[in-house]
């Protein structure tokens, strides 16, 4: 943002700047006096603002501006250019999306509004009168010369545009490129033949601006309105407030600032693993956004770790609504996954507070990923992700897989999330720094990016085995086609074994006929002699890993995320042949141990008399 309007003189690099309140109060009449005219001017007559919409999402791109957003590293500047970052990422959301119609007229204050602290604008740097300074809403002039340079590419018309009264090392003005704007009479307004659709998204470091449309012919033509002319550039590179050292002039802030780079930790259902993991990178200065704390009301959900974060936000009210509406549904099916999307939407929503400016990286689960990358919370920021599950394109392709295998399953196809919320976190996905989980068959999915936890193995229980009768055979889950039930039901006909099946039954309550079942235990490992879980997809195998630590075998796939373990059979999802062969191996393992600790007791000679 440039506000020197009238230019002011050239300064040679070694005078010292010389503001005053006097020039600034009259800088500031001066301005109020061309917003009014502006104003009054365009009464009844100013471009509309325009919706955000889905057409044109997939057009060619016409224009598009790749610019880089921490320019300047030095330490001073830091607080400043963050504020910077974090005023574009509350800008986008007025952009990003939006729909210009053919022969419209785009403006920018029209789209954006007012940069006002409250409509989340905090102070960034503006370039008024040959320096920068701090103002709420500065550094927005990246945004409209990137919109400019975007806009020529497209061969729009260029409506209104002014250039900086000095170039910002690595801005646009270097090119030539580059739009300075002031609320609201200092705008950037273009139009174009034909409809345009208007990209605007941040990353880690860089601002991109794409303008899509149908090709058409033309050149992009400029006109510079007479009402307000363009501002003259001037030689030299300006100083900045941050670091200038004039400590004479009026603007000179001596406080300490409050410095940038905090990290947002925000979660939602604790693992072990992970709690373990934020608790180690956790610094001075940190937020955790937890849905309440489980340790002090001994939820063991929630049981975070909550020492050394400098602020903690329970969010009360979405997760008891959440308990709530939980209990009026049905334990699996399409209208559970709905209300557990809807409830981490509203979760997610609830940490935002504690994104503040100076948040410059976040870890996030995995629920919450794709509606704080859909609302532009994560641009201009890195982040991790804390996995707990595939994706949900790769969890898709799996179900319909299996869907394809079990055409009459009524649970395997009756739920698939919004196709634009897959989008969205494939795209989080693509932008985040790292995943971090336990699950191996999860972190497989992303190579290098992927950061491998041990998984935490519970404490053993001592357990009673088989009594000698036919072997038993535990199902640790419900009934279900993504558990693989229907490969165990063909796995263990005709075989001499009895089933525990846990859970409800949600295939069909004759599901396991022509399966001997066994009765219920009072502990779900009693005489258990294999866990059989050939599951599509399984998310937390928390019942696997009791088996493995109390010296159960386990017969699983890849699915569960278990890796290699001692006691480990891995099987592939959907292969009823190789299930039932690995069960026979553990099986036929189990009565050649049995034969072996039984020995003949050998004959006693008789002595005679």
């Amino acid at each position: 943002m440039d506000t020197a309007f009238p230019a002011p003189r050239t300064l040679r690099p070694d005078e010292p700047v010389r503001h005053t309140r006097t020039g600034a109060a009259v800088f500031r009449a001066k301005a109020t006096l061309f917003q009014l005219r502006r104003a009054v001017a365009e009464m009844g007559d100013a471009p509309r603002r325009h919706p955000r919409a889905g057409e044109l999402r997939d057009a060619p791109v016409l224009g598009e501006s790749v610019t880089a957003l921490w320019t300047d590293g030095g330490a001073a500047e830091r607080p400043l250019v963050a504020g910077k970052v974090h005023n574009l990422r509350v800008a986008l959301r007025r952009l990003d999306g939006v729909v210009v119609p053919a022969g419209a007229t785009f403006s920018f204050w029209r789209q954006v509004g007012r940069a006002t602290r409250l409509r989340g604008f905090v102070r960034g740097r503006e370039l008024r009168e040959g320096c920068l300074i701090p103002t709420v809403g500065g550094g927005l002039c990246q945004l409209s010369g990137a919109l400019y340079d975007a806009a020529l590419q497209a061969g729009c018309e260029i409506v209104e545009r002014h250039a900086h009264t000095r170039g910002v090392p690595g801005s646009q003005a270097e090119r030539g490129r580059d739009a300075t704007v002031f609320w609201n009479y200092v705008d950037l307004r273009f139009r174009s033949p034909r409809p345009l659709r208007v990209e605007a998204r941040m990353d880690a470091d860089t601002l991109t601006v794409r303008l899509r449309g149908l090709p058409a012919g033309g050149e992009a033509r400029t006109r510079t309105p007479a009402r307000v002319r363009v501002l003259r550039v001037l030689g030299g590179e300006p100083r900045s407030c941050g670091s200038c050292g004039q400590d004479e002039c009026f603007r000179h802030d001596d406080r300490p600032r409050e410095p940038a780079g905090r990290a947002a930790h925000l979660v939602d259902e604790w693992w072990p693993e992970l709690d373990r993991y934020l608790a180690g990178v956790r610094r001075p200065g940190d937020v955790l956004g937890i849905p309440l704390d489980g340790r002090r009301f001994r939820r063991p959900a929630y049981a975070w770790t909550t020492d050394g974060a400098a602020r903690v936000r329970q969010s009360w009210r979405q997760t008891l609504a959440r308990a709530w509406r939980s209990r009026r549904l049905a334990a699996q099916g399409a209208a559970r996954q709905r209300a557990l999307l809807a409830a981490a939407a509203a979760l997610a929503e609830s940490y935002l507070p504690l994104l503040r400016w100076d948040v410059t990286h976040v870890v996030v689960s995995q629920n919450l990923l794709p509606f704080l990358w859909r609302g532009g919370h994560l641009g201009g920021r890195t982040f991790d992700v804390l996995m707990s599950s595939p994706p949900m394109a790769e969890l898709h392709a799996r179900l319909d897989a299996a869907a394809r295998l079990h055409p009459g399953s009524p649970t395997l196809a009756d739920f698939r999330a919004d196709e634009s919320l897959v989008r969205d976190e494939a795209e989080a996905l693509a932008h985040a720094r790292r995943v971090v989980t336990p699950h191996r068959d999860v972190a497989a999915l992303f190579g290098e990016r992927a950061e491998v936890l041990d998984w935490v193995m519970p404490s053993p229980r001592t357990t009673r085995r088989g009594d000698g009768g036919r072997p038993r055979v535990v199902f640790p889950g419900p009934t279900a086609g993504r558990k693989g039930a229907y490969e165990l039901r063909e796995a263990l006909a005709g075989m001499e074994v009895e089933l525990r099946a846990m859970g409800s039954r949600l295939e069909g309550p004759g599901f396991w006929d022509g399966v001997r079942l066994a009765e219920p235990a009072p502990h779900w490992l009693d005489g258990a002699d294999l866990v059989v879980l050939p599951a599509f997809v399984e998310n937390r195998p928390r019942r696997l890993l009791e088996a493995l630590a109390s010296g159960v075998p386990v017969v699983a796939t890849a699915a569960c995320g278990l890796g290699d373990a001692e006691g480990l059979i891995t099987v592939d999802a959907g292969d009823a042949p190789a299930l039932r062969g690995a069960i026979q191996r553990v099986l036929d393992a189990r009565v050649a141990s049995a034969a072996e600790r039984v020995s003949p007791i050998p004959d006693t000679p008789r002595v005679s008399s």
